[in-house]
């Protein structure tokens, strides 16, 4: 089977890329229309590689990393990207929060426009709880790994502490209330959580409630 490209065709589509199989590769490269049959010669330019710094936040930490990308990458805001820091062997799953380019910041960019990654470290993050008791609140946390959900109306447990989830603030303003409803933790800015009582069988019955029903101990 032949190798497929993307390249302009002179006959059908010379402005538009289009399939191509590859009949021939080397330093004249001929290549087949899949749309008309033409044959011809094709070109490619060899894309160019740039170093990116990328600032990663971790927690209450910060600090920098440099990642390859050639011309042919674009990214956007929310992208997941893997930092692999060649000297300590070290790799950090990242989620893209911003992208510097000169004086602007971006949605979506091409590598050889950013100066500079912005990103929050998802390998283990640090989710931030608040536990409803009456009138007080009670401030908790769970690491978990980025990918780890939450889900509203689930038990979870914080501390040795059961709760279940009742909202969830997510890092683009919503707030889920929704059962059922899951959002991986690494999306997560806040949960509002009740601790969750179970009680067993008998507990805050006495004799005198009991006779109430027609029952005596």
């Amino acid at each position: 089977m032949n190798d497929e490209v993307e390249v302009v065709c002179p006959s059908c589509s010379p402005k538009m890329s289009v399939l191509h199989d590859v009949l021939k590769t080397g330093q004249n490269t001929i290549v087949q229309c899949q749309e008309c049959g033409n044959v011809h010669p094709a070109k490619f330019e060899k894309p160019k590689t740039f170093n990116i710094k990328v600032i990663i936040s971790k927690g209450d930490q910060s600090f920098t990393q440099m990642t390859k990308m050639t011309s042919e990458d674009n990214l956007s805001v929310d992208d997941e990207i893997i930092v692999d820091d060649g000297e300590s062997d070290e790799v950090y799953p990242v989620l893209v929060t911003a992208l510097e380019c000169a004086d602007k910041r971006p949605k979506i960019a091409n590598a050889a426009d950013i100066n500079t990654i912005w990103g929050r470290a998802i390998d283990e993050v640090v989710v931030k709880i608040a536990i409803h008791r009456g009138k007080t609140t009670e401030a908790l946390q769970k690491r978990v790994p980025g990918g780890y959900e939450f889900i509203v109306g689930k038990e979870e447990e914080v501390d040795r502490t059961k709760i279940r989830v009742k909202k969830i603030k997510v890092r683009d303003g919503s707030l889920e209330s929704r059962t059922g409803t899951a959002v991986e933790a690494k999306f997560i800015k806040r949960i509002f959580a009740e601790e969750a009582v179970k009680r067993s069988w008998g507990e805050g019955r006495t004799a005198w409630s009991m006779k109430g029903r027609g029952r005596s101990w």
